[in-house]
């Protein structure tokens, strides 16, 4: 008899028990599959289908095995008393299917840092958004991992953050794999720059709002360059006194720091000293509610992206005269990154407009007299 009828006699028997566990053929390894709840570490909260690995190969005694450990493990989960550490244990030292490993992996990542907005936001923007692509049934192998690299586009931000979170997955997994040599030559400052709209359109389209809660978030994000989620984590009482400089609080990204209105003439056009928000749920975490943002700007058609205000803050930072640096930590990121980016993307117009500016200034230097 082959092994896949064996399994097949063995959960009949489960069945016909009544044994909420079910055993699997993954490779040659045999798991027990059933509704379990959250291994330690994780960000599930209600149980939910699992496999649960017993680090035995398919092979009549280890059917046996499994079928003995499923009974085993159903009277447990009937009692709500499993616990999932012995077969943590196990499991760390046999291959596991990538749905396992990611579990693993989350559970670690999570162990160096504190689960918060930030690192939470960090993890779904770039670790999830790779993780959750991989096929979940497989082992995780250097040759899976190669494959799901080698498909995305060379020298862009998805290769570049493939190899980043593939690479340290598989180092979790003491796997034999480097991507490095496929990481390619991405950077911010090789993207084409935006089109960017002009700040005449900015305010015509931010004054003709018809939502008052949403005319002073679009407000707020064009007067300071907030990000999405940043406009409704400020100290409010500070900007309802006719504070014109912001605080953003320690729950976004980068932490606090405080923002200088660019224009300042806008504080007063767009009432920012009335707060109003809207009706946006901000117990989730900064991902969902800075996409309440995006929502907001797609359903009314608005003909730009709302983190477009922000990279216009940024520019018309330069164009005034702002040394980077302190626009730099204004915006929550570093110098490096604000020259990289920004920079890249001033066109001649804004050179040009800020050469004249210089060039009219009684304190200039003048040409010597010949």
């Amino acid at each position: 008899m082959d092994i896949d009828a064996r399994i097949a006699q063995a959960n009949g028997r489960l069945k016909s028990a009544r044994v909420g566990v079910s055993i699997e053929l993954k490779g040659n390894r045999l798991y027990l599959r059933g509704t379990f709840p959250p291994r330690p570490g994780s960000s599930q909260k209600q149980a939910y289908q699992q496999r649960l690995s017993l680090g035995v190969h398919a092979n009549p005694a280890g059917v046996k095995v499994s079928e003995a450990e499923a009974r085993k493990v159903g009277a447990l989960l009937d009692c709500k008393q499993f616990d999932w550490q012995p077969y943590i244990k196990i499991a760390a030292a046999t291959p596991q299917t990538v749905a396992e490993w990611m579990e693993q992996f989350e559970s670690n990542y999570f162990q160096h840092r504190e689960r918060n907005d930030e690192t939470l936001t960090t993890w779904n923007g770039d670790y999830a958004k790779v993780l959750r692509k991989l096929p979940k049934d497989e082992l995780l192998s250097s040759g899976l991992i190669d494959a799901y690299i080698r498909n995305t586009n060379p020298d862009t931000k998805s290769r570049k953050r493939a190899c980043m979170v593939l690479g340290a997955l598989a180092k979790f997994a003491k796997l034999d794999y480097d991507p490095s040599p496929l990481t390619g030559r991405y950077s911010p400052k090789r993207v084409s720059p935006r089109d960017l709209p002009d700040d005449r359109t900015i305010a015509e389209i931010g004054f003709n709002l018809k939502n008052s809660a949403w005319r002073w978030v679009y407000g707020m994000m064009a007067t300071y360059g907030l990000r999405n989620h940043e406009v409704f984590r400020l100290d409010l009482d500070l900007l309802q006194q006719g504070c014109k400089v912001v605080s953003v609080l320690e729950r976004t990204k980068t932490g606090s720091r405080r923002v200088w209105a660019c224009y300042p003439e806008w504080f007063e056009q767009f009432n920012l000293s009335n707060v109003q928000l809207p009706d946006v749920n901000l117990s989730r975490s900064n991902e969902k509610v800075g996409h309440s943002v995006t929502s907001y700007f797609n359903s009314i058609k608005i003909p730009f992206s709302p983190y477009n205000l922000r990279h216009c803050w940024a520019v018309r930072t330069i164009e005034f005269g702002l040394p980077s640096e302190l626009a730099a930590q204004q915006m929550g990121h570093s110098y490096q990154v604000h020259s990289e980016i920004y920079h890249h993307w001033v066109k001649d117009e804004v050179h040009q407009r800020a050469y004249e500016t210089l060039m009219l200034r009684s304190d200039r230097p003048k040409a010597p007299a010949i």
